[in-house]
């Protein structure tokens, strides 16, 4: 099953996109933002979809075949946008897409340890050559160090304990797949935390996936990238899931409206309808935020 677009409609909106512009989509995945842009764009108008995931590059190009030389699809990271941008040609860009969750199929499909309800290597890499995997992290790292991913990344209250159980368990067994680091953390955090409506491993799992993806700073650096690349007037749109991404978000469009660079289009970020919300669940924690380059 695809994965579903999430605020396809805001984001449409948000991009104020016309026929013949030009779009980056730096996020690709299963091409659905993509699809709904192209189509907006049409006759003539171009996309760039770029993806660290060779799965989810070959199934959007699957989903975009259809509109032929009008797509170009990059292997690697959005926060390089600005080089794929120049190798292709796309200098005048009307809007640019960013959409920081994580595919359905990299929790259902891909094998490798993102989601804590499969029994999965602990890889967790969006690229599979990428160095580092969650498993080296997990394995490799002091506790103090844990402790701190934990906190920062994960916002995870029960960080030290978790981080100390870690340490105790692979002292005695190297822990190599997502089944066993959900039993450690099962051991670490108090019974009533197991049983609360957020699963007690998605903290953890989250903070590892943002570490060895460095999504924080890869964030940082597309946005940078994003102002480069947008032609005056042109509109940046981001869908983040947490509050980490969303903090980044924020406070970037608000010292780029404060320098004269841009106007926050949406004065408090975007959410889902409860229709979109009941047909994707994944959409309940998205938030959408648009500015627009002034000059």
């Amino acid at each position: 099953m695809p994965h579903l677009p999430v605020m396809l409609a805001e984001v449409l909106d948000g991009l104020a996109i016309r026929p013949g512009d030009d779009v980056i989509d730096g996020t690709l995945g299963d091409g659905g933002h993509a699809a709904a842009i192209l189509e907006q764009t049409a006759p003539d108008g171009r996309l760039l979809g770029i993806d660290l995931d060779p799965d989810a590059r070959a199934a959007a190009a699957e989903r975009l075949q259809r509109f032929g030389t009008r797509i170009v699809i990059a292997a690697g990271n959005y926060a390089d946008m600005a080089q794929f941008a120049g190798e292709h040609g796309f200098r005048d860009v009307a809007g640019i897409v960013l959409d920081i969750g994580i595919r359905s199929g990299q929790f259902e499909e891909s094998g490798r340890g993102f989601s804590f309800l499969r029994d999965e290597p602990l890889d967790m890499r969006f690229a599979p050559d990428a160095e580092t995997t969650a498993a080296e992290i997990v394995n490799g790292q002091s506790e103090s160090d844990l402790t701190r991913l934990l906190r920062e990344y994960g916002e995870e209250r029960h960080a030290l304990a978790i981080a100390k159980a870690i340490v105790r368990r692979r002292r005695k067994q190297t822990i190599l797949t997502s089944v066993q680091l959900v039993d450690v953390i099962a051991s670490a955090i108090p019974t009533g935390y197991r049983r609360a409506k957020l699963h007690f491993a998605t903290r953890t799992f989250q903070a590892l996936r943002i570490a060895v993806n460095g999504e924080l700073g890869n964030l940082e650096r597309g946005l940078t990238a994003a102002m480069t690349l947008l032609r005056p007037h042109g509109r940046v749109a981001v869908i983040s899931f947490h509050s980490l991404e969303d903090r980044i978000v924020k406070r970037t469009f608000q010292r780029w409206a404060q320098a004269g660079r841009a106007t926050i289009i949406t004065k408090k970020p975007l959410t889902a309808t409860q229709q979109e919300i009941k047909t994707n669940p994944r959409s309940r924690s998205a938030k959408l935020r648009v500015a627009e380059k002034t000059t």
